[in-house]
């Protein structure tokens, strides 16, 4: 079973956080931040990933340790759960359109961290959640689990539809990258033996 829990607790927040990567979609989440909750319910219905998260955070404050400490936890939940790789894609990408935006992903699953984002600065807020967090939540996952993710915002006017179309392609390209290929049975896939 590629599964994997997380229990992470920092001065800032307590998170308990577990992912089953050959999921349904269904997703259980106490974060206190309403619009990441949102997102994260998305990114786990279009992964098809059983996501539970429980976390508890300094939101008196604002969401960023929150924010970035469930990407982190998240990040390290996907590295476990995938263990050594052996019989995955690795690569996955995905294009998902979000009535005026759309947004495009490409995982590598190659345990050299990298992150980039190219596309409108996600500034502002939808409600209280301030979207430059969402980059914050990005990079956190991407070098805790040890990929290298690029997300591009091509275009969108509605904040709430980017950051949807963001995190729906994230959930179908991961899910790309982590499924298993028959043809590879268990081999890692990697010139080098490794990932």
């Amino acid at each position: 079973m590629r599964q994997a829990k997380i229990q992470r607790q920092t001065g800032e927040t307590d998170i308990t956080l577990a992912i089953n990567l050959d999921g349904k979609g269904r997703a259980s989440l106490k974060t206190g931040v309403p619009f990441l909750e949102h997102m994260l319910n998305l990114f786990a219905v279009h992964g098809l990933f059983d996501l539970e998260i429980d976390a508890k955070g300094d939101l008196e404050i604002d969401a960023h340790h929150t924010t970035e400490d469930i990407g982190i936890s998240l990040g390290q939940a996907l590295k476990e759960a995938l263990g050594e790789k052996r019989g995955i894609h690795r690569y996955g990408q995905a294009a998902v359109p979000m009535d005026d935006a759309l947004a495009e992903v490409f995982v590598d699953l190659s345990g050299r961290p990298f992150f980039c984002y190219q596309g409108p600065i996600l500034t502002g807020k939808v409600g209280t959640f301030d979207l430059e967090l969402i980059k914050e939540f990005l990079r956190a996952m991407a070098n805790e689990t040890k990929m290298n993710l690029h997300v591009c915002l091509r275009y969108g006017e509605n904040k709430h539809h980017c950051a949807e179309a963001i995190f729906k392609a994230l959930g179908r390209a991961l899910r790309q990258a982590v499924s298993l290929d028959p043809r590879r049975t268990h081999n890692v896939p990697s010139s080098k033996g490794v990932l």
